[in-house]
């Protein structure tokens, strides 16, 4: 049975940073590109950051460039977003994604970011 378990998220005031976490269970976690996405109230769900197999090619966001870095460990079958300096707009529930293909494609069910003071 496939599982992705986010964890994580929380309340951050403007500025801080999170760490968000996602527990694969299920699959053969290498054969899979790794991403994040994002979904704020009352708009589509986009794309935060995206890691390769074996973490070579990362690929993020255009506002979330040079705030949010994403890493992978196979060993422990985690992918993990690290957010800094985090605006009232990155205010959204976070979900994690794991591709492997057309019929391979598996999400969690999310954790929710709120940045606000």
């Amino acid at each position: 049975q496939v599982q992705l378990v986010e964890s994580g998220g929380g309340l951050v005031q403007p500025g801080g940073s999170l760490r968000l976490s996602c527990a694969a269970s299920g699959f053969t976690f290498s054969r899979y590109a790794m991403s994040w996405y994002r979904q704020a109230p009352g708009k589509e769900r986009v794309l935060v950051a995206v890691i390769s197999t074996f973490g070579g090619t990362t690929t993020y966001g255009d506002s979330v460039k040079g705030r949010f870095t994403i890493f992978r460990d196979n060993a422990k079958n985690t992918v993990t977003l690290q957010m800094n300096s985090l605006k009232p707009e990155d205010t959204a529930v976070y979900y994690c994604n794991a591709f492997g293909g057309a019929a391979l494609n598996y999400w969690g069910k999310g954790t929710l970011v709120t940045v606000s003071s």
